[in-house]
């Protein structure tokens, strides 16, 4: 079998070669300085897929939807996917989406999580292609691109939009991260690693991620609403009420807090014990 990878010389591209590679798969890629053009690896590999920046993946799809056959598999790795999938399905080709949830840091596919939305396939193709996925140690979820999109807003815009949010205030008070660490609690250090560690990346995948998902919008008209309501509980003084609120939400959180304490446990004793 072979597998084509448009952007297959970007980091996610490599990464998913190299999948591809040790399920025993051919593997071709096109990129911006390959001998190979997205043309080239659309006509002749069995499993075409796109792997290129959120901005630029609906039109690379439709640039090449045209030249893929019923024989062949499109795939993306998009973080959204109603646009994506609408869009490969404008080919012929049997169409799968795919949101692998992990960066391309990634030492393999071991404990790690891929959303696929298959929208146009057969339950053979289907399974050839998880098994890939499946037998390096992945875990597959499957949804369809509409709540994947819905899930996505509050899984990644609501998370990186509340610590993008958390930088700003910290900013804005005029305190010296460093400075801030001198007096801080694991708790405190681990998420401050994650506003660090979101800092450190590419600000046009956050963005794209923010911006582009359809559903972002009403996920932070909630948030915004639940700030402005704990801001008037806390400015009020009123305990009973912070204890209202904090009951509220302990009740809708209850089936988790078991596991949510037992991992943050070990994840605390690991900052300091290293």
């Amino acid at each position: 079998m072979l597998a084509g990878i448009i952007g297959g010389t970007g980091q996610m591209g490599r990464f998913f070669a190299g999948v591809f590679e040790a399920a025993g798969w051919e593997v071709i890629v096109s990129g911006t300085a390959t001998p190979l053009t997205n043309r080239d690896v659309a006509e002749v590999a069995d499993l075409v897929m796109v792997s290129v920046p959120i901005r630029t993946t609906v039109g690379v799809i439709r640039e090449v939807a045209g030249l893929l056959s019923e024989e062949q598999v499109f795939c993306d790795l998009t973080s959204l996917k109603v646009e994506p999938v609408r869009a490969m399905l404008s080919s012929r080709a049997e169409v799968i989406g795919l949101h692998p949830m992990f960066g391309p840091g990634a030492v393999s596919l071991r404990g790690q999580t891929i959303v696929a939305t298959p929208a146009r396939c057969g339950k053979e193709t289907l399974d050839g292609v998880l098994s890939v996925f499946r037998d390096q140690g992945a875990a597959i979820t499957l949804a369809t691109p509409e709540g994947h999109d819905r899930m996505m807003a509050v899984i990644q815009g609501l998370t990186h939009f509340g610590t993008l949010a958390k930088a700003e205030a910290i900013r804005r008070t005029g305190a010296d991260v460093g400075e801030t660490l001198a007096f801080t609690s694991p708790v405190y250090r681990i998420e401050m690693g994650f506003v660090g560690r979101l800092l450190a990346q590419d600000a046009g995948l956050y963005g794209d991620m923010l911006q582009l998902n359809p559903a972002v919008p009403e996920v932070l008209s909630k948030f915004e609403a639940a700030v402005r309501t704990l801001r008037e509980i806390v400015e009020s003084g009123d305990g009973e009420r912070f204890q209202a609120f904090f009951a509220e939400n302990a009740a809708h959180y209850a089936s988790y807090l078991a596991a949510a304490t037992e991992e943050t446990d070990d994840l605390i004793n690991h900052v300091v014990n290293r």
